[in-house]
């Protein structure tokens, strides 16, 4: 076999990802995890793709206009040892969007890996950004996160008057 060589030209542009496309992942039943994940994250089947999902493939489903993806494949969801699977997925929002995941906890409940329901009170002030953190019905990491940190902030000391 011949050996390839790339060179990089000065004016080139170097090589670099643009986003995550979409985040693989092992459900029991594709479809009542879709319903799970538009009820609890607002994403949608795309339906461009959904004949993959009757070929034996994934089931593909979107939020932010089809920037961000989840491709749900049939099969065994994650085994115990925690070093074979991803550690989370985590979706960015806005401050407002942050500050209506949590309003929305207890009508739409959400839990952490050990069972326990997750609440407003659990959200994780990182000094720069808030995170809360919980699992979707089949164990997979998830987490909802935020840059607008100040605008979290102001809710949040309203909420303490």
């Amino acid at each position: 076999m011949a050996a390839i060589h790339i060179t990089q030209r000065e004016d080139s542009v170097a090589f670099r990802v643009e986003q995550i496309d979409h985040v693989e992942l092992y459900v029991p039943d594709q479809y009542e995890a879709a319903r799970w994940y538009k009820d609890v994250l607002g994403f949608e089947v795309l339906p461009a793709y959904e004949h993959w999902a009757s070929e034996g493939g994934p089931l593909i489903i979107s939020c932010a206009g089809g920037s961000s993806k989840l491709a749900l494949f049939k099969g065994e969801v994650r085994s115990s040892d925690r070093t074979s699977w991803y550690r989370r997925v985590a979706f960015r929002v806005t401050g407002q969007g942050f500050i209506e995941f949590l309003r929305r906890l207890d009508s739409q409940p959400v839990y952490e890996d050990g069972g326990k329901q997750v609440s407003a009170k659990d959200s994780v002030d990182h000094g720069t950004t808030f995170s809360i953190y919980f699992c979707d019905p089949y164990g997979h990491p998830l987490e909802v996160c935020t840059y607008d940190y100040e605008h979290v902030v102001q809710f949040l000391h309203a909420g303490e008057d």
